[in-house]
Order: C-alpha cells, then structure tokens, then sequence
C-alpha cells in the first residue's frame, strides 16, 4: 500500500514552476540561489486590551483560526504613563510561520483574503525592508473565510510580514511578483530610489572632480 505525502499546491507551483522561471529572469544557475519565502509573521496589536482584558483572549482566538496555531502574546517593553501602559503588559499577539503552514497561509491570502478587501486597489510596492523582506497591513480579520462574522467584538488590523531569502528589494519582489502578488501598479521598492540617487550623486562627483 503506497501513501502519498501532502505537499501544499504554491509549493509545488514553486518547485516545478517559479523557480526555473526566476532562474532565467535574475540569471543565475544556481537553483540554491533563487529566493524562497522563509517565513511569514502576523502581528496583531490590541492596544484596548490594556483597559478590556478579554479583548486579547479574542484576538488570540483570531489570529488562531486564521493561521492555525497557537499565537504567542506580545508585552511591552517600557511603561508609558500617558497611555496608562505598565511595563510588561501585554498588548498584542504575534504567530510565525513556517513551511507547509505558511505556504498554506501564503494560499489562502492570496486566494481568498486579498480579493474580499473592500475597495481593492492593490498592495503598496514600496512597504519593503531594504533587504528583500515584505510588510503590509489589513484592517480587518474579517477577510479570512476562518472568522466567523457572528462571533467578531470589534474588528481587528493586523501586519503581515513576509520574509525571504532575498538579498535586495528588487529581488523579494521579483519573488512575489511571480506568484501574482497584487502590488500596485508603477510603484517599486523605495530602496530602489534610494539607490539611483546615490548613484546620481556619486556620478556628479566624479563629474566634478
């Protein structure tokens, strides 16, 4: 009796399709050298749960189900008086995730979640690191199918940040963009802008001496 192993279906999209196509478009030889997706990260503050303590219990719930597992509870780091903030209360919850669990994740965001945002005119291309590694941001949990719309107290924002093996920018979102990743259209890298000013400048140096 033979078994077959589950493989999540943008891993396998990856393996036999995107990364012989990035190979040919970056021009390198070395399948080890095409970027990958490493991790994923979603952190979801809960600034209120300072006053309600059981909005954090919904949010761990949340962050839950929608990436099925178990969160961990981020705390602050200094107390802030104006805030009513004492050090080492907890105000957020945050998952990380990796391999199948995150391909999977990856799926559903880019399948599912991101066409259910209202008014979608596409995610900001210049939300990069400087070191090939994505953040962007949604308003509401209500976007993955997993949240049942009954059972939502408030609604909840959460950042999502993508990392991956990418050395630059420009790279990381060569990567994304071979999955279909829904940037906006004409914006790029704000590193990107960085670099040809310093090259401008550096020309004009040279021009002048």
């Amino acid at each position: 009796m033979t078994t077959t192993t589950y493989v999540p279906r943008l891993k396998t999209h990856y393996r036999d399709v995107v990364r012989a196509d990035l190979m040919a478009q970056l021009g390198v030889t070395n399948p080890m050298q095409v970027p990958t997706m490493e991790k994923i990260v979603i952190n979801m503050g809960v600034g209120r749960a300072t006053q309600q303590a059981s909005l954090l219990d919904s949010a761990v719930a949340d962050l839950t189900a929608i990436s099925g597992q178990k969160p961990i509870v981020t705390k602050s780091r200094i107390a802030i008086a104006a805030f009513k903030l004492r050090e080492d209360q907890a105000i957020g919850t945050k998952v990380t995730l990796r391999g199948d669990r995150m391909w999977e994740f990856f799926d559903r965001l880019l399948s599912v979640a991101i066409p259910r945002i209202r008014d979608f005119r596409g995610l900001p291309g210049r939300s990069w690191d400087g070191h090939g590694n994505y953040t962007f941001g949604l308003t509401e949990q209500l976007v993955f199918l997993e949240i049942n719309y009954d059972r939502v107290d408030v609604p909840r924002g959460m950042d999502i940040t993508i990392v991956t093996s990418a050395n630059d920018d420009l790279t990381g979102k060569a990567l994304l963009d071979a999955f279909g990743f829904p940037f906006r259209k004409g914006e790029m890298p704000a590193s990107t802008k960085r670099s040809k000013k310093q090259t401008k400048k550096k020309s004009a140096a040279q021009g002048n001496s």
